[in-house]
């Protein structure tokens, strides 16, 4: 049963899986955390104006590596695993990045594409669901992008019926439409548009009538469910299995976008680095509810704190 470790670089955060993983008898895969962390390191912030990952973002993403590489180290992880996705894929500089991941971590990074994002999102997301609540539709907001996935799982595997990865996330949709405080009214329209818009690319590549369950994972969705629960603080052990009404979504995204900087800030649900952009993060997770009605009648979201660094780590076994 080895240990491994597995590290997700987004456009917003960094996070950490040490855990154990094993084959059972019957094909399926079993996976026992050792250590799960979150750092918000904003590797992304200005790629989408600049086409540059910005030295300030290499550095906080590289204190963050190094902590994690001592971390890795220190659980016995034999296996190391770490992928990088939207912000370094359109960085025109991403070499540089490249260098301190090969230096800092002893490991190449690997930039995946979309689909490959999706497919191990899929496979982390759905691994403690009930396989008779499928088709599933797995929807994965990170920074810079948004990935959607249909496909079914047996109990032991997972089976990937079409992915897409379209360039909407929380930090590209603030940075773009929602610089108010709070954002304006013309500001969350001409948001709304974007995010509807760049969606359509995905939901018509990624058929989705006959889905019966949706499936929300990443921070964004987590921490969606946290607020509209009124935690006291983020917990999730609450926010696992949750499900949320597109009434509920709705209400909550409003309650956010009106809110200010430091009504935002005031919940201690929010994660510090997701306080300017749950707003964003938000409206896009309405505008895939309400897409999900209208094409299969899909009326909840189940959120899910299982993902794409869950698939990473399965993907080392």
């Amino acid at each position: 049963m080895p240990r491994v470790a597995a590290i997700d670089c987004g456009t917003n955060s960094i996070r950490l899986l040490v855990a154990d993983v094993a084959r059972r008898d019957d094909g399926s895969s079993w996976l026992r955390d050792v250590h799960r962390e979150m750092r918000i390191v904003r590797l992304g912030e200005g790629v989408d104006a600049t086409g540059r990952l910005s030295i300030a973002a290499l550095m906080r993403t590289r204190d963050a590596l190094a902590d994690y590489a001592l971390i890795a180290r220190r659980k016995g992880a034999e296996r190391v695993r770490m992928v990088a996705t939207s912000a370094t894929r359109d960085a025109g500089n991403r070499d540089e990045f490249f260098s301190m991941t090969r230096d800092v971590l002893g490991v190449e990074a690997e930039v995946i594409s979309g689909d490959e994002e999706a497919r191990l999102s899929f496979t982390g997301a759905v691994g403690d669901l009930d396989p008779g609540d499928g088709p599933f539709i797995v929807a994965d907001i990170g920074g810079g992008s948004t990935e959607l996935v249909v496909g079914t799982w047996d109990g032991a595997k997972a089976e990937i019926r079409a992915a897409r990865s379209v360039d909407i996330g929380c930090v590209r949709i603030t940075e773009r439409c929602l610089r108010g405080d709070p954002p304006t009214a013309g500001e969350v329209a001409a948001a709304r548009e974007l995010a509807t818009r760049i969606l359509a690319e995905g939901f018509a590549a990624v058929p989705v009538a006959d889905a019966r369950t949706w499936v929300g994972v990443a921070g964004t969705i987590t921490t969606l469910s946290a607020v509209a629960q009124g935690l006291p603080e983020y917990d999730a052990e609450r926010t696992h299995l949750s499900r949320l009404s597109l009434a509920e979504i709705r209400r909550t995204a409003e309650l956010l976008l009106a809110a200010s900087h430091d009504e935002r800030a005031a919940n201690r649900a929010i994660h510090p680095g997701r306080v300017d952009v749950i707003g964003g993060g938000a409206l896009i997770t309405q505008v895939i509810a309400e897409e999900l009605y209208a094409r299969a009648e899909i009326r909840e979201l189940l959120v899910s704190e299982h993902d794409i660094l869950d698939g990473i780590a399965l993907s080392l076994l």
